[in-house]
This record gives structure tokens, C-alpha cells and sequence, in this order.
């Protein structure tokens, strides 16, 4: 394999010169790479290095920083690609022209350990502070969603609470009056209302971001390809939009709750504590939607049967006891049925959370958002040839 010996680099104005020089014959070509990503864009003409080759780029004008893989051929395949080294030059065009930021041997394994501090630190850190700088821009999207939504319509935003409202209700009557379904524990009607209200407060949020979620991207398409746009708060956006549905429905909730048992329990208190994993839960899934919508324009109806299934293999309308015993240890890890049974413990049972299970709902939360970030983040970059 042929081995870069020593090698020049010099810019003048927006030009790029390199030359190599490398032992015995080979054939080097100067490649353009995303530097975030590592991606190939294009390529220069093959030089004939006896020993020396030459390469001269021409940058545009505008600011910006690029990076070039200087690499010798090896049969039908680069040297880099079979863990050979290359000469990698970094380079940043400013208002004065190009300036070479560093030019150094390295091979492509050790160019992505160097990236690994640098991706740790955008996935653990970046979301929240995405979500701090675009703080402004997300609250003005969310308000913008949900009064678009209703606009023009007789009862105008009045349907933001009679939505949830009315969903409750056909529920409630398909189980409670037609079926009859019971709770164990209070077997009136009144007593199925509000255990099952309790157990669609977390649904009813989750279920209008999920659903959402694979059509994000698209729905924002101008957005996406024609200015630049911070769209990783797109599917937060929907969260805190199905959040706020959450919102309604809790206060409605609360209603029932005053008029059938005349006030609200002290552990209601804890709810902040179910809120956060919820979001957590909810955003990640929603980062993961809208990167496959974008790829799989399918996953929106697909999604609308996988939420109809979990929804019912989730003891919301119906008491736990009717699980199938054998299911039990499977459905039992469901995050959903974690959530639904933390409700009606803080809201209607007048007790604390199983914090055992709400702190593995924690951790797992946590990975799925930033698993769905993540996956969003590396997703993104095709998202604009796509769309």
C-alpha cells in the first residue's frame, strides 16, 4: 500500500493547493467530505503520483468550513477504506479567503475516535440547549398549532376542550354503559368514570404526539429546505402540543373528581414527578417517527393500527385483572401501563406512585429520548433531498 511521505498545503485567496508526495507509484485523488458527518460529496480528478501529485480546490465565497481527504488508491478501493492512512486537511473560508485550519495524517478509525467527546456531548447535552436558545420559537409554534387547528370553526378554540371531553365520553359509554365494565374496588358507574379518566390523562397526550409524529417533517417541508431551520424542535413541538391536550383533560378531570368525590387528593401533588418521563417517553418516540416518516411515508397509518393496539393491550378501559395472567410479566413492562397505574394511585387511590417502577420509567425515558435524538440528528442531514 503506498505511504504519504511528506506533503505541503498553502491557500491563496479562496484556492486550496496540496501537494503529496507518497512512496512508489500510486494513483491519489483529492475527496470533499461533510467534516460534521464524514460523508463523501465529491471528488477531484486522479493524479498520477510519481512521486509527487498535485491538487488545487477552488472554495466558494461563502463562509463555511470543508474538509479534504487526500488518499492513494489501492486496487479498487481507497486507501483509507482498507485502515491505511491519509493526509486530511480542514480548512475554513472567511471574508479574507481560505485559511487551513490543520493538515495531518490520520487514519478513518482514528478520525472518528476524535469525533466521539464531541458527539457525547451534542447528545447529552445539545437538547436542552436546543431547547433553551429556540425557547421563544417553540412556545410560539405550539400556541400557533393549536389555534390553527380550531380556527374558523363555530366553537373556535372552545374545541380544544371539547375534544378530550367528547373522546371521554364515547369511551365511556361504549365500556361503562353498554358493557358494563367495573373497577374492583368502587363497582359503581361513577366509580368506572373516574378510573377510567384517570387512565386516559397519559394516553390522550402521548396518542395525539405519536400519531403525529411520522408527518412532522413533512408538514414542514418549506421549513426544512428552503431557510435554515433549528428542525430538531419539530417533534418537540408536538409533545408539548399533545401536552397541553394532557393539560385539558386533567382539568376536566379534576371536575368529575370535585363532583363525585367532593375534592382533590394531596398526592395529586406528585404529578409533576409522571410528567417528566411522559415527556421524555413521548419526545423520543416522536424524534424516532419523524426521522422514518421522512423515509417510510407508510409509518403514518401503520402507526395509527400500532397506537389502536397499545391503547387496548393497556388496562385503560379495562381493569388489570383481565390481563391474561400468563402476559402479565410481558405486558407488565409496558411504560404506559407504568403511567396509568401512577395516576390512579396519586388520583384516586390517595397513595404514592410504586417508585420502583417509576424510576425505571425514568431511566428508560431517558434512553429513548436520547436514542431518538440521536437517530433524528443523523437522520436530518438526507432530510432536505428527500422531502
Amino acid at each position: 500500500m503506498p505511504e504519504l511521505v511528506r506533503h505541503e498545503v498553502a491557500a491563496e485567496g479562496y484556492r486550496l493547493r496540496v501537494a503529496s508526495e507518497w512512496s512508489g507509484g500510486a494513483v491519489v485523488a483529492c475527496q470533499w467530505v461533510d467534516p460534521e458527518s464524514g460523508r463523501f460529496l465529491r471528488e477531484s480528478e486522479w493524479r498520477e503520483a510519481s512521486p509527487r501529485a498535485e491538487h488545487e480546490v477552488e472554495l466558494p465565497a461563502a463562509p463555511g468550513h470543508y474538509r479534504f481527504y487526500i488518499t492513494a488508491r489501492e486496487g479498487e478501493r481507497w486507501g483509507y477504506e482498507k485502515g491505511g492512512a491519509m493526509l486530511v486537511v480542514d480548512a475554513e473560508v472567511g471574508e479574507q479567503g481560505v485559511a487551513v485550519e490543520r493538515s495531518v495524517v490520520r487514519t478513518l478509525g482514528a478520525l472518528r475516535r476524535e469525533r466521539w467527546p464531541g458527539l457525547a456531548r451534542d447528545i447529552l447535552v445539545g437538547p436542552w440547549e436546543m431547547c433553551w436558545r429556540n425557547r421563544h420559537l417553540m412556545a410560539s409554534m405550539v400556541r400557533r398549532d393549536i389555534v390553527s387547528r380550531y380556527r374558523g370553526s363555530f366553537a373556535d378554540a372552545f374545541w380544544a376542550l371539547l375534544n378530550p371531553l367528547l373522546l371521554m365520553l364515547t369511551y365511556y359509554f361504549v365500556f361503562g354503559v353498554f358493557l358494563r365494565t367495573r373497577f374492583p374496588g368502587d363497582p359503581t358507574a361513577g366509580g368506572y368514570v373516574l378510573f377510567f379518566l384517570a387512565g386516559m390523562l397519559p394516553w390522550l397526550a402521548m396518542n395525539e404526539s405519536l400519531a403525529r409524529g411520522p408527518n412532522t417533517a413533512l408538514e414542514h417541508r418549506n421549513l426544512i429546505k428552503k431557510m435554515i431551520f433549528p428542525v430538531e424542535v419539530l417533534p418537540l413541538n408536538l409533545t408539548l402540543a399533545g401536552w397541553v391536550t394532557g393539560l385539558t383533560a386533567s382539568a376536566i378531570f379534576f371536575g368529575f373528581l370535585l363532583w363525585l368525590r367532593g375534592g382533590i387528593p394531596v398526592t395529586a401533588l406528585w404529578l409533576p414527578v409522571l410528567w417528566v418521563p411522559q415527556l421524555l417517553l413521548t419526545a423520543g418516540l416522536c424524534y424516532v417517527l419523524a426521522a422514518g416518516g421522512v423515509y417510510v411515508r407508510d409509518l403514518v397509518y401503520v402507526m395509527g393500527l400500532l397506537l389502536t393496539m397499545w391503547f387496548f393491550l393497556t388496562p385503560i378501559c379495562y381493569p388489570d385483572q383481565n390481563l391474561p395472567a400468563g402476559l402479565l410479566p410481558v405486558l407488565g413492562k409496558n411504560p404506559l401501563y407504568v403511567l396509568v397505574r401512577a395516576y390512579r394511585a396519586i388520583l384516586l387511590e390517595n397513595r404514592q406512585p410504586d417508585w420502583g417502577a417509576v424510576g425505571k420509567l425514568w431511566v428508560l425515558s431517558l434512553g429513548i429520548f436520547y436514542t431518538g435524538f440521536a437517530i433524528f440528528r443523523r437522520a436530518r442531514r438526507g432530510f432536505a433531498d428527500v422531502l
